[in-house]
């Protein structure tokens, strides 16, 4: 196969691979960091609806708002857009995503255009503890440790919390400059288990039920040989209720997160039991980071690869995670279309990013 051509506008299926909202973020994001424009088909093509869903054309429109992007066919069930870049500028930014949107998804599309273009300012309006999608704590205390280590940093700051399917939910993002890029990011293992954290969320609903879903969480750990602390809090939030739970487990080397959400007419102990699961597939596999991190740390490493990161960039990553998934390989390869860069997932789990070996110095 013949190697893309990196300077051209870039045509994309949105079919391919998980055929998910995904393609459409990160070609957004590549789009304004690259100044190539792109052509997108079958949008959604795997969901049901298909097409553009009022969150997705809030990235659009988010897009647009931080440069003076334009865009054809951006509309609520449309399968094709046209998308051409713009200056992306540093600034401050008011965006609504709309019922239950996820702010989190919005969040991650825009940051790092702001950050290579000096940073900003978002606050962001919608979903923030949604299912699908990382919710508020993830982004606090697994996402952004990760991406510190690629010399980017924002702090964050909580409003009020977003459930399915009103939203309502609040945070701003003060989004600073690029730091110092590593020479080389290696994550091959976790390392030991040090400690767990179980935190129970409601918002308009008995604190009760959060301890609940915390009792139930905590015991499923105990029942797999593992300690936890634990913590019920109620979240501010607009005149609706949900309740949410997050495990954060600390190893030697890296954190994971896992989450769920309740609904209506879901036992309080089944949601605590829910989070519980997924720790424990993650603990029967040998990855160093939990499948969504995988996935989401592509973009910095492939920034970081392809040169745009600093003086200390092009560079590699290489870490393991514990599932690959279809949304990581359609990532690398929406990634790969853009960027000069090599991407190697291997079935056991092993993702090497590296800058491509015949590709042109990034500009």
């Amino acid at each position: 196969m013949s190697s893309p051509d990196l300077s051209g506008p870039v045509i994309l299926d949105g079919s391919e691979g998980e055929g998910g909202g995904q393609i459409l973020r990160s070609a957004l994001s590549l789009s304004l960091i690259t100044g190539r424009p792109f052509e997108i088909h079958h949008i959604r093509a795997k969901r049901k609806p298909p097409g553009l869903r009022p969150q997705h054309l809030a990235c659009v429109r988010g897009a647009e708002a931080i440069s003076s992007a334009t865009s054809e066919g951006a509309a609520v069930g449309a399968s094709e857009l046209r998308f051409v870049p713009g200056e992306v500028k540093s600034g401050e930014y008011l965006l609504e995503v709309g019922t239950a949107g996820s702010t989190p998804l919005l969040f991650q599309c825009l940051f790092y255009p702001l950050a290579l273009a000096g940073g900003g300012e978002l606050t962001l309006r919608g979903g923030t503890h949604l299912p699908h999608s990382p919710i508020y704590p993830y982004l606090t205390f697994v996402w952004l440790p990760a991406v510190r280590a690629y010399g980017l940093f924002a702090e964050l700051h909580f409003k009020r919390a977003g459930f399915y399917p009103q939203g309502g939910g609040e945070f701003r993002a003060s989004i600073d400059a690029l730091g110092t890029p590593p020479d080389r990011v290696v994550l091959p293992s976790r390392g030991t288990l040090q400690d767990v954290e179980v935190t129970s969320f409601v918002a308009g609903l008995p604190l009760a039920i959060a301890e609940r879903q915390a009792q139930a969480a905590e015991a499923a750990l105990r029942e797999r040989g593992i300690l936890a602390t634990v913590d019920n809090l109620p979240l501010p939030s607009p005149s609706h209720a949900g309740t949410a739970v997050f495990v954060l487990a600390h190893f030697e080397n890296t954190v994971a997160g896992f989450s769920a959400i309740g609904e209506r007419g879901k036992p309080a102990e089944e949601v605590g039991r829910e989070a519980v699961a997924q720790v424990a597939d993650f603990m029967a596999s040998a990855g160093a980071l939990d499948e969504h991190l995988a996935d989401q740390i592509l973009i910095p490493a492939a920034l970081l690869a392809a040169g745009k990161l600093g003086p200390s960039s092009p560079a590699t990553t290489h870490f393991t995670t514990a599932r690959v998934t279809d949304h990581l390989t359609t990532h690398a390869m929406v990634l790969q279309r853009f960027l000069p860069v090599q991407i190697d997932v291997a079935p056991s789990g092993d993702v090497t990013v590296a800058p491509k070996a015949d590709a042109p110095a990034a500009p």
